[in-house]
Formats: structure tokens, C-alpha cells, sequence
């Protein structure tokens, strides 16, 4: 398989993915371990504790392709997964969190 350069990797449509889960150990693993599993790449992630600590929010940068909605529908039926939103790939997350890396 070819590798992409990072221009044609940026020409791909992206979408950001926001999970609200339960925050307990596992749960990242069980989350990605759903994209790992189905060759699916993950380009970026973040995590962060809300509130209290009970619940996490996770955003997810993934390439939109004709797989993504059947991905969304798997990561819905996670147990710890409590709510799944789609956010178009200018989602300021990773717009503002990339200007760090930069």
C-alpha cells in the first residue's frame, strides 16, 4: 500500500467525531481498538475529563469515506459511549490545537 504524502493526506475530506463517555480505564482503548480492528485510521485524537471527572469528551479526526457511518453506528452501541456528534473537519479542536504543533 502507498503511503500518503502529507498534501494528499490533506486533500482528503476529514471529519471530527465528539464522543461523550463514561471516564473510567479502558475506554480509549475500547474506542480505538473499534477503529484499529477495522483498518480504519484515526488522524488525530483528544481527551479530556468534563466536569467532575465521571464522563470524558473525546474528539476523533478521521477521513470521511463511504465507511464512516457504519463506524459511527459501532462506536454508538459501545457500552461506554454515551453520545456521538459529527463535526465538520474546520471543528476548531483541531484547528486551534494544531497551531501547538506548528
Amino acid at each position: 500500500m502507498n503511503s500518503l504524502t502529507r498534501t494528499e493526506n490533506q486533500a482528503l475530506a476529514h471529519t471530527v467525531l465528539e464522543l461523550d463517555v463514561n471516564n473510567h480505564p479502558g475506554v480509549m482503548s475500547h474506542v480505538v481498538g473499534l477503529f484499529s480492528r477495522r483498518a480504519y485510521n484515526v488522524e488525530g485524537i483528544l481527551v479530556m475529563p468534563v466536569g467532575s471527572g465521571e464522563t470524558s469528551r473525546i474528539w476523533l479526526l478521521v477521513n470521511e469515506d463511504e465507511r464512516l457511518d457504519q463506524m459511527v453506528k459501532q462506536v454508538e452501541k459501545l457500552e461506554d459511549v454515551l453520545a456521538v456528534r459529527r463535526h465538520g473537519a474546520e471543528h476548531e479542536v483541531f484547528v486551534r490545537l494544531e497551531e501547538f504543533f506548528l
